[in-house]
């Protein structure tokens, strides 16, 4: 599992970038979205029962308005003087005056409740006395005021007392001019009493229920009220074959003290209620949940759109961004490919302030660096098979000439001459030493002995011998050197120095800082400042000679003093040099810095 996913896994740095900012943006944006999620439903839930309570606030203060203009009017007919003396007189059969003025004082009366709803809505009021006499404000045409008795509700009325009244909920309407407009009518009504508590008649004012119903109408779309009365049954609503019946929601809305969100056969609806205190009414408003946050919702759906929007804009706009910063970075990618690859020839081109620019520009200086190591390596190695060739054209057999020498040495001690017997020997062992050994490297130790008998060699073929001095620090003879590079020096200094006169050669070796400073001195005749330029001009520039640059005829090796100081530098590096003193008549030193570290000791 592990592996699939390292290999799903981005490997370049652009993709890599891109995701993490991606990453970086989405998953701060989703909490965000969440959390607003979260906060906003709670925020729309309240909206929307704020939203409900104020539209059923507006309607709660129109029904009762309604209710309590009829209500004025019953109160109006009961407490007003000329009214209730004129009504009292009739019904204990003592008006007074003719015909006429019996008509005038009824007619008056009509007038008087005619009035009442004359600037309001139009109201059927009904007063009904004992003696069987009734004033109303329609026509006998419309409706007989005695059938009001009939009714089923009226002897309810009896048992009210003060000003306690009767609502009768929503009946048929009966009224026949209204009948066919108005299915349903509302009715409030109250006893007439004397002082001593005693009826003497009914008051009753009648509206048609749409009046009710049409304030439902400027509700907002998918809100639903209904005014029920204290047994639940419908009073008013929008649906009239729902009015007279009882409310579905009864028991899930009774007792509801605010507004809430109740789950009713699997959907949310949002209910507030609110209770009418003059008759014991309650208007309940219904709505589904859904729609009560339509609205809302939209306004925050839009405002979820334009973040997404916003997301998806930043996110094109970063992309283009990481792949505009990263640009350098791929082409150093393709460089490194390439320089993998083994083309050297590439650069990358990069630069620019920046860390990106400064590393484009570094890597450009690597690669110049690398290629002119690559040539001077190149020719190290060249220099090193020349020198290393120069020195196998001075090789002979050595098997051959170990055998020989070995069988002289033995005929000369045979004859007893032991002193060329060990100059034979001497021979034997400085070729042994210099021509039979294959390693690049040995001992100074060795080295030294190596020209010990090479000196006594060349001391035999002159008439008067040199002097060979030592003055080794004990710690350099274990000190590993180039097998085969002091014999040229001390050479040199028998042949040009002493002119193979008698003199001494003087081989020093000390320890000074980092450094063993090995020095070949002489006393011979030395040289001027002209040969010295010379001899230095020929250690810098061996492979192209310089005027005058002759090695000794007839040298032991003919490797010449340039082709020590060549592989002195490659066994020690650049940190090698040698110093060349020297002036005519007192002699010539040559003094070498060879850098001494402990790994290349061996004890």
């Amino acid at each position: 599992m592990l592996k699939k996913l390292r290999e799903l896994a981005p490997k370049s740095i652009r993709h890599k970038l891109i995701i993490a900012s991606i990453a970086c943006i989405l998953v701060p944006a989703v909490l965000t979205l969440f959390i607003y999620n979260s906060l906003t439903q709670e925020a729309v839930k309240r909206q929307a029962l704020a939203n409900a309570e104020d539209s059923l606030k507006l309607v709660h203060g129109s029904v009762t308005n309604r209710l309590n203009g009829m209500l004025t009017i019953v109160n109006y007919v009961q407490v007003n003087p000329g009214l209730r003396s004129y009504f009292k007189l009739v019904a204990s059969n003592n008006e007074v005056g003719d015909k006429y003025q019996r008509f005038m004082n009824a007619n008056r009366v009509l007038e008087q409740l005619d009035s009442l709803t004359f600037v309001g809505e139009k109201s059927y009021v009904t007063v009904i006395l004992n003696n069987g006499s009734y004033y109303m404000n329609y026509s006998v045409s419309d409706y007989n005021p005695p059938d009001l008795l009939k009714k089923p509700w009226f002897e309810n009325l009896r048992g009210l007392s003060g000003m306690e009244s009767y609502w009768t909920g929503a009946e048929p309407t009966d009224f026949s001019y209204d009948k066919f407009d108005h299915p349903f009518q509302v009715t409030v009504a109250r006893p007439l009493r004397l002082d001593s508590a005693e009826i003497f008649g009914y008051v009753a004012v009648t509206i048609m229920e749409d009046k009710l119903h049409e304030i439902f109408d400027n509700l907002s779309a998918g809100q639903e009220v209904v005014l029920l009365d204290e047994t639940g049954t419908i009073v008013s609503g929008g649906n009239p074959e729902l009015i007279g019946k009882a409310f579905a929601y009864n028991e899930a809305t009774n007792g509801l003290k605010e507004s809430s969100i109740l789950s009713i056969a699997g959907d949310k609806y949002l209910v507030a209620q609110q209770g009418i205190s003059s008759n014991g009414w309650r208007l309940v408003l219904m709505q589904p949940y859904k729609q009560s946050i339509v609205d809302i919702s939209t306004i925050f759906n839009r405002v979820f759109i334009i973040q997404l929007l916003s997301f998806f804009v930043f996110l094109i706009l970063l992309i283009v961004l990481v792949r505009a910063f990263t640009k350098p970075l791929v082409r150093l990618g393709k460089v490194t490919t390439a320089v993998q690859r083994g083309n050297l020839q590439v650069r990358s081109g990069v630069r620019g302030n920046d860390e990106i620019g400064r590393l484009g520009f570094l890597f450009d200086q690597m690669l110049d660096r690398v290629k002119e190591m690559i040539a001077e390596v190149s020719d190290t190695q060249a220099r090193k098979r020349k020198a290393e060739l120069k020195m196998l054209q001075a090789q002979i057999n050595p098997h051959f000439l170990f055998n020989v020498l070995n069988s002289i040495r033995m005929k000369v001690m045979k004859r007893g001459d032991p002193e060329s017997a060990k100059m034979i020997g001497s021979l034997s062992m400085l070729l042994r030493m210099t021509i039979s050994r294959e390693e690049d490297e040995i001992f100074l130790h060795e080295e030294i002995e190596l020209v010990t008998h090479y000196v006594g060699l060349m001391n035999l073929r002159q008439k008067e011998e040199a002097e060979l001095l030592l003055d080794i620090d004990p710690k350099a003879f274990l000190i590993k050197v180039p097998r085969f590079f002091l014999q040229p020096l001390v050479e040199n200094a028998l042949i040009h120095g002493l002119s193979q006169k008698p003199g001494v050669i003087l081989i020093k070796a000390i320890f000074k800082d980092s450094f063993l400073i090995l020095t070949v001195e002489d006393n011979g005749v030395g040289m001027d400042a002209s040969n010295l330029e010379r001899i230095y001009c020929t250690m810098r520039f061996d492979d192209h000679p310089v005027p005058g640059k002759e090695e000794a005829k007839g040298s032991f090796s003919g490797i010449g003093l340039h082709n020590v100081v060549e592989r002195m530098r490659i066994l020690f590096g650049e940190t090698f040099d040698i110093v060349l003193r020297s002036e005519l008549g007192t002699g010539t030193v040559i003094e070498m810095h060879i850098p001494y570290r402990e790994e290349i000791r061996d004890v």
